[in-house]
C-alpha cells in the first residue's frame, strides 16, 4: 500500500489543496494530510482549528487521514513509513522553494521522495494568503474555499463575506 504525506499549514484549506488531495489519491492508496504547527507563518487559525477544517473538507474522501504534526517532516514521514511527500506546484515561482525543500529533505533522509503535482488550472493562482486577504476585505469566497471555511474566516476576521 503506497502512503503519501501531504504537509502544509492549510491556513485555511482551499479548493486548490483539495484538488491536490484528489490528484494524490490517483497515485497513492492512502494520504495523510499533515497539518503543520508552523508558528513562523503566523496562522490565523490554531492547529486544532485547521485540522478540524481539513477533516471537514475531506470527509468524503476515502483513504485520507488528517493530523497535526510538529518537527522535521522527514522524521514524520519516517515514523509513518510513508513512501513520499506530496507537494503542489502552482506556478514556476513555487518551483525554486519546493525544489530546495525536496533537496534538503533528501539530504536529511535519502529515502524520502517528493512527488510534485500541479493543480487544475482553475486553482493555479490560489494561495491561503490571497484567500485571507480577500476575506479580510469582505470579498466573496465561494469559488475558493468550502462554505464552512468561508464562514470561519468571516467570523475570525469579523467581516461580512459575500
Amino acid at each position: 500500500m503506497k502512503l503519501g504525506v501531504y504537509p502544509g499549514t492549510f491556513d485555511p484549506i482551499t479548493h486548490g489543496h483539495t484538488d491536490i488531495i484528489a490528484r494524490s489519491l490517483r497515485v497513492f492508496d492512502r494520504i495523510i494530510v499533515a497539518v503543520a504547527h508552523n508558528p513562523s507563518k503566523r496562522p490565523i487559525f490554531d492547529v486544532a482549528e485547521r485540522v478540524e477544517m481539513v477533516k471537514l473538507v475531506t470527509k468524503d474522501f476515502a483513504h485520507v487521514n488528517v493530523e497535526a504534526f510538529d518537527g522535521l517532516l522527514v522524521d514524520y514521514v519516517r515514523r509513518h513509513e510513508a513512501h513520499a511527500v506530496i507537494r503542489g506546484l502552482r506556478a514556476t515561482s513555487d518551483f525554486e522553494y519546493e525544489f530546495q525543500m525536496a533537496l534538503i529533505n533528501r539530504k536529511l533522509d535519502d529515502k524520502v521522495e517528493t512527488v510534485f503535482l500541479m493543480p487544475s488550472e482553475e486553482y493555479s493562482y490560489l494561495t491561503s494568503s490571497i484567500i485571507k486577504e480577500v476575506a479580510s476585505l469582505g470579498g466573496a469566497l465561494k469559488d475558493f474555499v468550502h462554505p464552512e471555511v468561508a464562514e470561519r474566516l468571516r467570523h475570525r476576521l469579523r467581516r461580512p463575506i459575500q
